[in-house]
């Protein structure tokens, strides 16, 4: 199926929104799966040290996750609950992750992202997967969330957007907020770059509002955007109690509505990150 917000575009951006706009719900490679498994369960198990909980609070199918992640364009912490989601269910409950179209539209990235069950982070591919009884996480903070400082890396932060709530409301799915710390220790963004990214005609180009540099391996300070070999951070991650929306059309103009679901929702995660955060040993990669 293809995006039809790609028909007016030309360029760059248009080349971005056209690759980016071609999704389907075929699911994960349980094949491919199969056999990365192995590096995986090492990066998850004893690289990152990954302790997760709350799976009490996942209802039954569909519902809408909705986190904040670290580390763009890697993002190891919401690589690492997609893979412990295929643990825990396998091929029988598909989680679909969701990205932006930058990393979609890369030759290759784009293809592997979609062999992982991964959408393009538009309403359409959402609301479909959604529709169809799919499971769907979404980072609505997107680069202003993933690339925030370090120093800011137990801040929730969904970036003032709430269209995640309108699509809860019109699939009338609830929503499962994801605290997770730790991922930011995997990349420590040192500057997010929002100067450096108009100066280079980035935000309308790519609509990539950011240009971060970060200390990665194995380059030291360099842009994020390089790649790199994660440090080895320890993420904890934790699925809240599932936020409760009302399944009535009218309400996705309702401001008020959706500002106050807005702060449960981000509310939630923030209490969840620090809980979680007072569980460290050490200062970094604790």
């Amino acid at each position: 199926m293809e995006d039809r917000r790609t028909g007016q575009k030309g360029g760059l951006s248009g080349w971005v929104a056209k690759r980016a706009g071609e999704w389907d719900l075929a699911g994960q490679d349980e094949t491919a799966l199969q056999r990365q498994k192995f590096f995986w369960n090492t990066l998850v198990d004893y690289w990152f040290r990954m302790e997760i909980d709350g799976w009490e609070n996942i209802g039954d199918p569909p519902v809408l996750l909705v986190g904040i992640h670290s580390g763009a364009p890697f993002v190891w912490d919401a690589w690492t609950v997609g893979l412990q989601w295929w643990r825990r269910f396998g091929p029988e409950r598909t989680l679909h992750g969701t990205a932006h179209d930058v990393l979609m539209a890369i030759p290759g990235f784009g293809r592997f992202f979609r062999s992982m069950g991964v959408l393009p982070a538009a309403p359409d591919a959402i609301a479909t997967a959604l529709a169809e009884g799919r499971d769907v996480a979404v980072w609505p903070g997107g680069e202003v969330d993933s690339l925030r400082p370090w120093r800011e890396r137990d801040r929730a932060n969904l970036a003032g957007r709430k269209g995640f709530i309108k699509m809860a409301i019109r699939a009338g799915v609830p929503i499962v907020p994801i605290a997770t710390v730790g991922g930011a220790d995997a990349m420590p963004v040192l500057i997010r770059g929002d100067r450096l990214s108009r100066a280079l005609r980035l935000d309308r180009m790519l609509r990539l509002k950011v240009f971060p540099l970060a200390i990665s391996l194995p380059w030291g300070i360099a842009p994020a955007a390089l790649p790199q070999l994660p440090l080895p951070a320890k993420i904890r991650t934790r699925f809240m109690p599932a936020v409760e929306v009302e399944n009535d059309p009218a309400l996705v103009d309702d401001e008020e509505y959706l500002d106050r679901k807005y702060h449960e929702v981000q509310d939630s995660i923030q209490r969840g990150m620090d809980a979680l955060a007072r569980q460290r040993a050490f200062p970094v990669f604790g």
